[in-house]
């Protein structure tokens, strides 16, 4: 990651080969806001593996009548499985240097530099961290379908759910607190880190004593019943009841020198006990409401209301600082984050004309209590993200889909399929009070934004090709995410923080699946083929126009899953 963003800002038209450019005029200019590069080299395995148990079967109990309606043999399903996902990385070297154009006199050169975050360590550390999760999951449900009075089939179902996940977070840093070599004559173009491995007197073999490790337990607990109910040839009922029991804790195990920034606080402070530990539970009651009208053959017009849940992660919950890349945003974790209650409202309109054909409109709307924002903060010398929960927010939208076999056209097209969806999407939140009194403080008054995470709109079209002779499956998906906010902005005494966005990107994905013999099926997937440059901004109205805080892409990865499933 290079930044040489603040020479241009600070001294327009600078240029370090011409000592008469701004920039140039004495040795505080020079010094002034220099170029800086971070380099971060990391290789990390991941394992994943799962065993999934199912079944179905049809009880051997008699039909029965409960009033006028006529109840079916029972038929109960259940499913179990057991997954693990491991993350291990021997080896992530961290590399940072500050380096110096030319006075005219003497040469231009690298000297060792540390970010605000890690101004106790050196310039240079490597980490190894080990994460594993284990996760059981049970389910079973038992379904009575039945046939009510004008003899349309509809169904009662019962269920219970069980998901029981165990994390390990284990770290371990290690960096250079004494370099005797503090300089390295150079152009910019040439990096330090070229040579440094090889240059004498570095030592990075001393272990920080400032990590945080952590055993991470999540239970979600519930059992729901619902019930699908014809009450016309044209009308039709669902709705149902969940009950939801969610437990979250963290046990932090800090090394003797870890720090931590408690939610609120501008400093970090040593982390000693269980201060920052998470014992977290609720209980939900989750109704569900939905309406089904068949208003010709071709047309149904859908309608419900239901009400769901959103709960922290353990990265949002961890007080371990993070951070991807050298450069990269800081994001530390809120162990005093609560759950998010939302409210649900859809509409919907699905018009297929013919068997393969379909076009819809719908429209939602979301009303959440407690939403888990990203917001910008201060500490000190360096600013991070971290998560909160706001008082109120809502999301609301149209969506737009259709979708179509070309074989309908020509039956040199079979199996070929295209659809697209379309998504327009409008959010806000509103800010806390306490941090509205912080805007207007410096002058930059505001009460509400929008919602992190939610894009201003989504396109996709897809092309799908069902090769069926040879069992070969082919999909290619195009995707372009709107503007979207990363993390709100933030006033602190003096200092403005403007909201984060990430401006609007396409994605292409390609996936190939090929079915071998009757168990065994492999996946070959490429993604981000188009490999877009992902621009994040600085917005608000009180700086004119975006200013670029990073630019980056994320590359094209290849996956490649062989899979293997029987039934006995």
């Amino acid at each position: 990651a290079v930044d040489t963003r603040g020479k241009e800002f600070f001294f327009p038209g600078h240029d370090p080969d011409d000592t008469s450019s701004p920039g140039h005029e004495s040795t505080q200019n020079l010094n002034a806001a220099p170029y800086l590069r971070f380099e971060t080299l990391d290789y990390s395995e991941r394992t994943t593996a799962t065993l999934q148990l199912n079944g179905k079967h049809v009880l051997p109990i008699d039909e029965f009548k409960l009033g006028a309606l006529a109840f079916h043999k029972p038929e109960l399903d259940w499913a179990a499985s057991r997954s693990f996902a491991g993350f291990y990385q021997p080896d992530k070297r961290f590399f940072s240097a500050l380096w110096k154009p030319s006075d005219g006199f003497s040469p231009s050169f690298w000297e060792a530099y540390k970010p605000a975050q890690y101004f106790t360590f050196g310039n240079v550390q490597r980490v190894w961290k080990e994460i594993t999760e284990d996760s059981e999951q049970y389910a079973v449900n038992l379904k009575f379908p039945f046939q009510q009075w004008s003899d349309s089939e509809g169904y009662f179902k019962v269920g219970l759910f069980n998901d029981q996940v165990d994390r390990s977070f284990d770290q371990d840093t290690f960096s250079n607190f004494s370099d005797p070599v503090g300089t390295y004559q150079s152009d910019f173009d040439e990096p330090w880190s070229e040579v440094f491995p090889s240059q004498p007197g570095h030592d990075i073999s001393d272990q920080l004593k400032t990590d945080i490790d952590y055993e991470g337990e999540q239970n979600i607990a519930a059992t729901y019943a619902m019930v699908d109910l014809p009450l016309s040839s044209q009308w039709n009922l669902i709705t149902g009841l969940r009950f939801e029991s969610t437990d979250i804790s963290i046990v932090n195990q800090p090394e003797v020198d870890a720090t931590w920034l408690a939610p609120g606080d501008t400093a970090q402070t040593q982390l000693d006990g269980d201060e920052a530990d998470v014992d977290f539970g609720q209980d939900d009651v989750l109704p569900s409401i939905g309406l089904v009208f068949a208003l010709t053959e071709q047309v149904t017009l859908r309608g419900s209301y239901s009400e769901t849940v959103a709960r922290q992660t353990f990265k949002e919950l961890s007080a371990a600082v993070q951070q991807e890349y050298l450069g990269a945003p800081i994001f530390v974790g809120n162990p005093e984050l609560q759950m998010s209650a939302l409210k649900n409202y859809d509409l919907r309109a699905d018009y297929a004309p013919y068997d393969g054909g379909l076009v819809s409109l719908s429209g939602f709307y979301k009303d959440i209590d407690d939403p888990i924002e990203y917001v910008q903060q201060y500490a000190s010398s360096f600013s991070y993200t971290t998560p909160v929960n706001y008082s109120n927010g809502e999301l609301y939208g149209v969506e737009l889909e259709a979708r179509q076999r070309l074989e309908k056209f020509s039956d040199s097209l079979e199996g070929l399929s295209i659809g697209a969806n379309a998504t327009l999407i409008e959010s806000e939140v509103d800010i806390p009070t306490g941090e509205i009194a912080d805007f207007v403080f410096v002058d930059v008054p505001t009460r509400s934004r929008d919602m992190t995470n939610a894009p201003e709109y989504l396109y996709n079209i897809y092309l799908t090709y069902d090769l069926r002779p040879t069992n070969t499956q082919f999909a290619l998906f195009y995707t372009v995410k709107g503007d979207t906010l990363v993390a709100g902005g933030d006033a602190f005494t003096s200092t403005f923080i403007p909201d984060v966005y990430a401006e609007d990107y396409d994605t292409l994905n390609f996936t190939v699946s090929q079915r071998i013999g009757k168990y065994v099926k492999l996946d070959l997937q490429a993604k981000n083929l188009t490999n877009p440059e992902i621009k994040e901004v600085y917005r608000s109205d009180v700086i004119g126009g975006d200013v670029t805080r990073a630019s980056y892409t994320k590359g094209i990865e290849f996956s490649l899953a062989l899979g293997v499933e029987f039934a006995f």
